[in-house]
């Protein structure tokens, strides 16, 4: 009965002598490149998914947020362009009757234009919006674990490792959330409010110092959520070592940087750019993978490099830390073993 098991492996719910659940030796043994990339997102498409709802359950106070943008819940009402439409209204009221003169002046400064004004609705959505500050940094920290291990091979528990690692990490994750929250929703305010009010964004200097902000602020967090994970440092350090990465995995980090436009134009292409016949799958697409598959594609930028200027060095000073990397001690703070892993699949899978 063993020979036969172990030949064709058809009674065998799991395989405990591959590199992790599911993960083949000739995919372990693959370089970081896009062969490597697409096969991975496809062995693990399910667990993205799932990953995906962690994403859009855990931070459902930004849906309040977009609808307040919307406009849906706000009261219409009319305001004037010019400065003096109140002074030319009582005039016309004064004096009564219109003439030329009259009309023309009211043409040229008596026009008005729709305005959006906040109603209750809106103030209450705003205030479960800003929870987002409370919620960002842990599913940013929980679905960093997840998605750092599919990069790395390891057996995955989504429901599990999501938990464990806001438990591990909160104390930094809390914090560093509403600061990373904060940063990006200034940066973005800042691009979109230049390119609304000027005509001449392309040639302010202001416009394009934002831009670069921007690019190298995103590149950084492709990297502190990863260490935030994986090594026992303050948020300083992480900060100052994300900044330090935005410039050595740059090659990196750009591809990394057009496979998420590519995404987003994707998205834009089927909401605005198919006659609204495939505005569902617009919809669906942020909810089902959307957004972790940008998360994934950030991480699989970013690990390697993480790996060879902070892992590989201190294990090759500390290589007693390669079976038991939990001591109180070290840097490397990743204290799921192997050894916890395929206990944890053989009783998932009531193997003894």
């Amino acid at each position: 009965m063993e020979n036969k098991n172990k030949k064709s492996g058809r009674l065998r719910l799991v395989n405990l002598d591959k590199d992790g659940r599911g993960v083949s030796k000739n995919q372990a043994d693959l370089a970081p490149g896009f062969k490597k990339f697409f096969i991975l997102f496809w062995n693990n498409f399910g667990k993205l998914v799932s990953v995906n709802i962690f994403f859009v359950l855990g931070n459902f106070p930004l849906i309040f947020l977009i609808i307040n943008l919307s406009g849906y819940f706000k009261k219409e009402y009319l305001t004037p362009f010019s400065d003096l439409f109140q002074n030319i209204a009582g005039i016309f009221t004064a004096e009564g009757g219109y003439t030329p003169y009259k009309m023309t002046l009211y043409a040229l400064e008596g026009l008005q234009h729709q305005s959006l004004a906040d109603t209750t609705v809106n103030y209450i959505f705003y205030g479960i919006g800003a929870l987002t500050l409370l919620t960002f940094g842990l599913v940013n920290v929980g679905t960093a674990y997840i998605v750092r291990n599919m990069v790395k091979g390891e057996p995955i528990f989504v429901w599990t490792d999501f938990w464990y690692s806001v438990k591990r990490n909160y104390r930094q994750a809390l914090p560093f959330g509403a600061i990373d929250a904060a940063i990006l929703a200034l940066l973005i305010w800042n691009l979109a409010t230049l390119i609304t009010t000027t005509s001449q964004f392309f040639l302010s200097m202001l416009f394009w110092s934002n831009v670069v902000l921007f690019i190298v602020y995103f590149f950084m967090r492709y990297y502190i959520y990863v260490q935030m994970v994986t090594f026992k440092l303050s948020i300083y350090k992480m900060i100052k070592n994300s900044l330090i990465f935005a410039i050595l995995g740059f090659k990196r980090n750009i591809l990394a940087f057009l496979g998420i436009i590519f995404l987003l134009l994707f998205e834009l292409v089927l909401m605005f750019g198919t006659g609204g016949i495939l505005v569902p799958f617009a919809v669906a697409a942020p909810l089902a993978i959307l957004l972790s598959l940008m998360s994934f594609i950030k991480v699989y930028a970013a690990y390697p490099k993480i790996k060879q200027y902070m892992i590989d060095p201190y294990l090759d000073e500390h290589p007693e830390q390669r079976a038991e990397p939990s001591d109180d001690d070290v840097i490397m703070k990743d204290d799921v073993t192997e050894k916890e892993r395929l206990e944890e699949i053989k009783k998932r899978n009531s193997i003894t």
